[in-house]
């Protein structure tokens, strides 16, 4: 089974992130209540020794399973994702603050994790420390993409706008050009006049347009010739 299929699969059943975490060490410690009572009952005081001792089993634990993990073993992937997930979660989702990126990230995450088992150094620091330390640095890469391509895009859009009054003024210039166009060819004889339309509006051929008026090809090419020459006359163009 993919690593990412393993991680899809048990997502599957825990999909809001809701675990809680698998030893107590992960849980807030319980609140001091000096009074003795008070809330539904007496608070329960975890002494500080125990709980560095809880936290100490734990690492101890997760530096065994990550060893497995370093040597391809999927299972104790599973076991090491179900026992952290949530809180590499909760690390991810205060950074980018969207729960849909900071599931997807997640998963990035992980499946760094899964790569790069085999590069963790015990003596650098607990596994939950390391995986802490990729995720923080995977979300902040994720905030950094993210503002980038609102930059470019933001950036393109300055680029490519065209403010409302230049286009009406390319609209009225087209209609203008188009209306002396339209003018123009009134000035060819009528001949002059059918050949370019057939040939330049109609898409036609030399030939076609010979064909169609019953004329020889030499003598339509000298029609249209000409009366281009006498169009760009009247348009103020000079002739190439």
């Amino acid at each position: 089974m993919s690593t990412t299929l393993l991680i899809n699969e048990r997502d599957h059943f825990r999909r809001r992130w809701d675990l809680a975490p698998v030893s107590t060490a992960s849980s807030d410690s319980p609140q001091e209540n000096p009074s003795g009572h008070g809330g539904d009952g007496p608070a329960c005081v975890v002494p500080s020794a125990q709980l560095r001792n809880l936290r100490a089993d734990e690492a101890e634990r997760l530096r065994r399973v990550m060893a497995a993990v370093a040597s391809g073993d999927q299972r104790a992937f599973a076991e090491l994702y179900d026992a952290t997930s949530a809180r590499v979660y909760g690390m991810v989702l205060r950074v980018l603050r969207d729960p849909g990126y900071s599931e997807e990230t997640t998963q990035e995450v992980f499946l760094q994790i899964w790569r790069s088992a085999p590069n963790y150094d015990p003596n650098q620091g607990s596994p939950l420390a390391w995986m802490m330390t990729l995720a923080h640095r995977r979300a902040v890469d994720r905030v950094r993409s993210e503002q980038s391509g609102t930059d470019r895009e933001a950036a393109y859009g300055a680029i490519s706008h065209s403010p409302e009054h230049d286009e009406v003024l390319e609209a009225v210039t087209q209609r203008l050009e188009s209306d002396a166009v339209v003018a123009c060819l009134d000035t060819l004889t009528d001949t002059q006049r059918e050949s370019v339309r057939m040939a330049y509006y109609g898409g036609w051929t030399y030939r076609e347009v010979a064909e169609r008026l019953g004329v020889a090809v030499p003598t339509i090419k000298s029609r249209i010739r000409d009366g281009l020459i006498k169009l760009k006359s009247c348009l103020g163009v000079a002739p190439s």
